[in-house]
């Protein structure tokens, strides 16, 4: 629970005074506290059941499996995930695109025009360049999965930047992305027009996000260590 580590980093309350984690959820489990499991999205939402990998049936670029083991193990910035998250589900709604970087888990959620590999390519072309000649520092690779909207992505690779694809049906594959997905969710529940939200309100829930302090990040913000992380590049 980040609150724990939140408190204990931030020297919030006495130490002995303090609870563990697995307390609070004992005590929420047994009604002790006025919130309950509803209240706590990522703990109902977690699943421990194994996922099979099924045969890749689409080629639309490099597979996961060549993707370099320095980007698996995270230690390296600039390597991220994409996806798209729907509303309604017709392909003439408007659609977020989630970009998500795998080490510092920094989240940039853009409202597109459709679920089409066009719209995408227009985002896309759009955001690289606010970062200047030094893109290929913050953008070293995209993973992304068989959907028709990224069916362009490997043109990325004529701009420096490696592109692979996971197998279909393997979400796990793109998890960071897939966890940051669930939090969009938060604001636009599964069913709602996309319609009903403005580019600055997409844009305004990842700010909420991104501004949360991460247990994995040593209870840092992904905001903060990203600028950080932009700081030095611009630097160098």
């Amino acid at each position: 629970m980040l609150c724990v580590g939140y408190a204990k980093e931030n020297h919030l309350f006495d130490e002995n005074k303090m609870v563990c984690t697995k307390t609070l959820y004992n005590y929420i489990d047994t009604g002790l506290l006025s919130i309950t499991n509803m209240d706590l999205p990522e703990k109902l939402s977690r699943n421990t059941k194994a996922k099979k990998v099924r045969k890749n049936k689409k080629n639309l670029g490099k597979s996961i499996e060549e993707r370099p083991e320095d980007v698996e193990i995270r230690e390296e910035f600039g390597h991220w995930e994409i996806d798209s998250v729907i509303g309604k589900k017709k392909d003439t709604e408007p659609t977020v695109m989630t970009i998500v970087e795998r080490k510092l888990r920094m989240s940039l959620w853009i409202k597109v025009k459709n679920h089409t590999a066009e719209a995408i390519d227009e985002a896309l072309a759009e955001l690289i360049p606010q970062f200047g000649d030094k893109y290929r520092e913050i953008f070293k690779s995209i993973t992304g999965d068989n959907g028709s909207e990224f069916a362009n992505l490997s043109k990325l690779e004529s701009m420096g930047i490696s592109v692979y694809f996971t197998h279909p049906y393997t979400s796990c594959e793109k998890g960071t992305n897939e966890c940051h997905n669930r939090m969009l969710r938060r604001f636009i529940p599964k069913g709602k027009s996309i319609e009903d939200y403005s580019a600055d309100d997409i844009m305004f829930f990842a700010d909420k996000i991104n501004n949360l302090p991460r247990k994995i990040l040593n209870y840092h913000t992904p905001e903060e260590l990203f600028e950080k992380q932009l700081d030095q590049i611009y630097a160098a």
